[in-house]
């Protein structure tokens, strides 16, 4: 009988593919998810993060591979997997007419429970989700943050095995982004909850993530938890940005004591190292002798970003933007 359980896992995919014409959105990516793990799923707008989840979900048929969520196959069983999950995509979809407690009753009723059980099903979800005195207002008075909450309680009303949450907090203010990460932990500490979370926010991933998988051009380049993903590129880094020639700075900062890898794009120069603050100082000096101009100069501990840049000579922030 399919469905998460002991050695299966709550996601699985092998070889995994979406195409639009010509263009490989989802490019060959393997997955395998244990159950009540929170899986972090990162990368820039347009990596395939959400192709995927939409594949995940059902909502798009796969062009090759295979996908198991919750032990079921996404294109042979779509309805048993819609069943084991819930998903707060992008772009919250309520009536505005309708209040917060009128869209979860809904909800429930659309999974076949009885009012007894949705009943029960809102007490629950609104402990762990908090809407407030909001939750008997019509939606159309919510804000950004409480929109997202809501969304998250509809997608709990039918206690599902695997959760997926598309970029839950872009958009929202500081605070409502601590809040929704609470909630976030909250369902995977007290209910075991699986969590497949896409974010293109550093921080969210190394906060909240067991595991993170890095997605770039529809593939995936690195997969690991964020502290091991961040061990590859050395306990600190130094980055100069030069004003002359990347080569020659190379390499005479790649033979120093305590300089484990050094890599260079474009102008920006970065060097791993066990030790950073005994590292800058013989850096600025060897870099000062070999003539080569320093723009600036600055010392800080790995992030995913690292990794990314590593991987793929390019920053998850600077791509954001473009």
């Amino acid at each position: 009988m399919p469905g998460v359980g002991p050695g299966r896992a709550a996601i699985e995919t092998l070889g995994l593919r979406r195409t639009f014409g010509t263009f490989d959105a989802v490019a060959g990516v393997d997955l395998s998810i244990a159950p009540g793990e929170i899986y972090g799923f990162l990368g820039p707008n347009g990596a395939g993060k959400s192709t995927t989840v939409r594949v995940l979900c059902t909502l798009l048929a796969p062009s090759g591979g295979r996908a198991l969520v919750a032990g079921y196959d996404v294109v042979e069983q779509p309805e048993q997997v819609r069943l084991r999950i819930g998903a707060a995509l992008q772009s919250a979809a309520l009536d505005p007419k309708l209040t917060g407690r009128e869209l979860l009753t809904l909800q429930g009723r659309y999974y076949g429970l009885r009012r007894a059980e949705i009943e029960a099903r809102l007490r629950d979800v609104l402990d762990l989700v908090d809407i407030g005195d909001a939750i008997d207002r019509r939606t159309g008075t919510y804000s950004g943050g409480m929109r997202r909450r809501l969304d998250l309680a509809a997608a709990l009303v039918h206690n599902p095995e695997v959760l997926f949450l598309d970029e839950p907090t872009t958009g929202l203010d500081p605070v409502s982004r601590a809040r929704v990460w609470e909630e976030v932990r909250r369902l995977n500490t007290e209910l075991g909850m699986t969590i497949f979370l896409t974010t293109q926010y550093l921080e969210e991933a190394d906060e909240l993530a067991d595991r993170v998988g890095i997605i770039s051009d529809g593939r995936i380049v690195a997969e690991g938890t964020p502290e091991a993903l961040k061990r590859q590129v050395g306990q600190d880094v130094i980055t100069a940005r030069l004003a002359g020639d990347g080569d020659t700075a190379r390499t005479a900062v790649a033979g120093l004591p305590g300089v484990e890898a050094v890599s260079l794009h474009g102008d920006v120069l970065t060097i791993s190292t066990v030790d950073g603050a005994a590292t800058i100082s013989p850096v600025a000096v060897a870099l000062d002798d070999s003539g080569v101009g320093v723009v600036n100069l600055s010392l800080r501990t790995p992030t995913l970003d690292d990794v990314f840049f590593e991987l793929t000579g390019a920053h998850l922030r600077d791509e954001e933007g473009a």
